[in-house]
């Protein structure tokens, strides 16, 4: 009997001394679960505010916002082509600039026949050097241009080990993807900051936005391009010129679409484009589609 007293009194007094550590326990549990709710609660509004509103509110004007014409370097990629589409739908006239003007005539022809704008095609391979230059000066010249958009090689999502890439496809990856962007936002820019308006959009690939295996040529593009752009925005923002990183996961090839890839993760060109568009002007760096923001969230939160 005294041994089962002697139990239930060491009992009461490791209960007596542990008492303070479970309440600090519970207080760092409450904190923790605050913290945590804050961030999600952060994360939502910052997530309505860049997607939902802007697509809610009336339809802005972008051609006396910005300028009335875009020059779209990359133009054979899809979501380039779906960019175009949309800034013409708001009456922006496009310069469609690719080293292959074949892939690029039915687009021009279907963006002025549907929406009414002027559509001028440039053929320049950024490996001819200074002389893919001259024919985008000659249309640039003194034309109100409000929109620089550059886009990356999406070939590069299935280039092999990067020892394995020949020396020709490196110049190309070089010369198309980084010349290029560097070089058309060079002509545009000087008229962008003396009109004090402008965007120029650089959209790369959010899934090669840390370094990725199998992919070394994309993910030092997309690094060029995302610190291009925030170098940019420091140096030309408070010049009235808006720059955007875009840094979007999966977006549906044509094969996608004719295999029936699509889905609300892997959004079709011109959904992407809709949605991308919405941001400009909001955000200057963002993966431009609401369900990819989200798989950012997600895949940080599991690499944590």
């Amino acid at each position: 009997m005294a041994a089962v007293d002697s139990f239930h009194l060491l009992y009461r007094e490791i209960a007596r001394s542990c008492n303070c550590y479970v309440e600090t326990l519970a207080l760092v549990g409450a904190c923790y679960t605050a913290s945590k709710a804050v961030v999600l609660m952060r994360d939502c509004y910052s997530l309505i505010r860049l997607h939902f509103i802007p697509r809610l509110v009336y339809p802005r004007d972008l051609v006396h916002q910005y300028g009335k014409w875009a020059v779209i370097s990359g133009a054979s990629e899809a979501i380039a082509k779906a960019y175009a589409e949309e800034l013409a739908r708001h009456g922006v006239s496009i310069i469609l600039i690719s080293s292959d003007v074949r892939s690029i005539s039915d687009t021009a022809r279907s963006v002025s026949e549907t929406h009414g704008v002027e559509t001028i095609l440039i053929e320049a391979d950024f490996g001819w050097g200074p002389m893919a230059c001259k024919p985008i000066k000659d249309a640039v010249g003194d034309k109100d241009i409000g929109f620089v958009i550059n886009c990356l090689d999406s070939s590069l999502e299935v280039s092999p080990d990067f020892a394995d890439l020949s020396e020709s496809k490196m110049w190309n990856i070089i010369n198309n993807s980084i010349a290029a962007a560097t070089l058309v936002t060079r002509l545009a820019l000087p008229g962008m900051a003396e009109r004090q308006r402008g965007a120029v959009v650089n959209i790369s690939s959010g899934g090669c936005s840390r370094p990725t295996p199998r992919k070394a040529a994309l993910s030092a593009c997309t690094a060029f391009l995302d610190h291009f752009s925030r170098a940019l925005h420091y140096e030309y923002g408070p010049q009235g010129v808006f720059v955007q990183s875009l840094v979007p996961y999966r977006v549906a090839s044509q094969e996608d679409e004719d295999s029936a890839g699509v889905s609300w993760l892997v959004p079709q060109p011109q959904v992407y484009a809709r949605h991308a568009l919405s941001t400009l002007g909001i955000s200057h760096r963002t993966t431009g589609y609401w369900p990819h923001t989200m798989q950012v969230s997600y895949r940080g939160t599991k690499s944590s």
